[in-house]
């Protein structure tokens, strides 16, 4: 029984502490770190937007008869192979799969990707509006201009991240 006070821990809690603290932040487990501040973002708010008009971009290219254009093809490659790629990179950088990645340049990943986004995207915009013959095809083409527009914002983002303009690193916890 001497040992016993020793064995005995006393620390207490209070219940917001033990139940979360009301709020959702983040969470970590041994391999990823959920991090809920990062939706908050700019740089995330565009992502989401970037997927969400990209996939209306593809849904109404798919909803018509694109096969008879050919021109439609590739902006379905485009614009359904960009929606997967910013998907993929938005769970990396929500998920925190980046910290693990340490081999990884991201602000120069990233201001890539955005370039090229930006580039592929006009290239699939000129190339839908060239080719409008029904609504759907001109809905899409409305929307790749968006899409354009916010992979371009997102491209100038990123080339402050990748210069270093982003502000004070201690602040930046989330990369653009």
């Amino acid at each position: 029984m001497a040992e016993f006070p020793a064995k005995v821990s006393t620390e207490t809690s209070s219940p917001q502490a033990a139940s979360g603290g009301g709020r959702f932040h983040s969470f970590t487990s041994r391999y990823i770190s959920m991090d809920m501040s990062f939706i908050r973002t700019v740089p995330a708010v565009l992502m989401l937007v970037e997927i969400g008009l990209g996939l209306l971009v593809w849904a109404l290219i798919a909803s018509s008869s694109y096969t008879q254009i050919p021109a439609y093809g590739w902006v379905m490659f485009v614009s359904v192979m960009f929606w997967l790629l910013t998907i993929v990179l938005f769970l990396i950088l929500f998920l925190g799969i980046q910290n693990k990645m340490s081999f990884v340049p991201w602000p120069l990943a990233l201001l890539v990707f955005n370039i090229m986004a930006t580039l592929f995207y006009l290239t699939a915009f000129i190339t839908n509006a060239a080719s409008v013959y029904n609504s759907p095809q001109g809905a899409a083409a409305f929307f790749a201009i968006v899409v354009t527009l916010a992979y371009g914002v997102s491209t100038f983002f990123a080339f402050t991240l990748w210069r270093g303009d982003g502000g004070n690193a201690a602040t930046n916890t989330v990369p653009a």
